[in-house]
């Protein structure tokens, strides 16, 4: 493995966090992160964002979950958790002491839910920040999503950071007219960091049984494929605020995560390829390592947003 996910090139600080490099594992490719422990060396991680968690446990979509795609998967999981009490009791104990960072990722289907996950965990120790998951139905508005609407996103966001000690990242979803609208959005309503894309919601469809694929119907679709979208998102957002853009979608090497910083964002997560490979993320912090080495770029902030844009 070129490089080393330890290299002082890749230290980086975010929302006044010292990251030991910007690769970070995504949410709900990484399990509540002790699953992986005995396979993955958490020290070496940059951090990691645990599968989302509620108010109370959720079973989940029923399977088919996962089909695999040309370039990718589409998923539809369900925000399947065991509740942010249990996570509290059961997990994160476990977690305390991995020596990297931890962020807590949730969501919940009205904005009280987010306040009240929130709460659970300020009261506990071993989580570093927060990552809400705005792509929820909002039920007490007609079914609506956060991250489609600027009003409904501040609410939640607002909430949220009202109820918080730590920081609070915002997850938006690819699946908006106007990225840069809704990065304002969480930017205004005291967001320490925005995280994009989530997964672009699609269809896979059996022509045989004319039926979906997954059990849920629609998926959401993630990989190599929806690189490119990711990225131009990634820029549009960087362009319009000045908190840090965390950047994922389709990330499998080094010089994608590269591609990602020189767009605008200050550090990636990687989903689709931990998902085949729970060390990708520390292969791909590594090689990132040997690119800013080949580029004589001697640490991460001077790469992001160096994107020299055709006139």
């Amino acid at each position: 493995m070129a490089g080393d996910p330890l290299s002082p090139r890749l230290r980086t600080t975010l929302f006044g966090l010292e990251f030991a490099n910007p690769v970070i594992a995504a949410s709900g490719t990484f399990g509540y992160g002790v699953e992986m422990a005995p396979v993955v060396p958490l020290g070496m991680l940059g951090g990691f964002v645990v599968k989302g968690l509620s108010r109370e446990p959720i079973r989940g979509n029923p399977p088919p979950r996962l089909w695999e795609t040309p370039g990718g998967m589409i998923n539809s999981v369900g925000l399947q958790n065991v509740g942010v009490r249990a996570f509290v009791r059961d997990k994160l104990p476990l977690l305390r002491g991995c020596g990297t960072r931890v962020i807590a990722n949730v969501f919940g289907y009205e904005a009280q839910d987010y306040v009240e996950v929130i709460r659970v965990l300020e009261d506990a120790e071993g989580v570093d920040a927060y990552e809400l998951n705005v792509s929820c139905p909002n039920t007490k508005h007609g079914g609506m999503f956060f991250s489609s609407d600027p009003r409904l996103l501040e609410e939640v966001t607002r909430g949220a950071v009202q109820a918080a000690k730590r920081p609070v990242i915002v997850k938006l979803s690819p699946n908006v007219a106007r990225i840069g609208e809704m990065a304002r959005a969480a930017e205004d309503s005291g967001a320490a960091a925005v995280s994009l894309v989530n997964t672009f919601l699609g269809l896979a469809v059996d022509a045989r049984t004319r039926r979906p694929r997954l059990g849920a119907g629609y998926g959401g679709v993630s990989g190599p494929a929806i690189k490119p979208l990711a990225l131009r998102l990634v820029r549009e957002a960087a362009l319009a605020v000045k908190i840090p853009v965390i950047g994922l979608g389709g990330i499998l090497t080094g010089e994608d995560a590269a591609e990602f910083l020189i767009a605008g964002a200050s550090a990636v997560e990687t989903g689709t390829a931990t998902m085949a490979d729970p060390k990708a993320p520390l292969r791909i912090a590594a090689e990132l390592d040997e690119f800013l080495r080949e580029q004589g770029v001697e640490r991460v902030p001077a790469l992001v947003g160096t994107l020299e844009w055709p006139e």
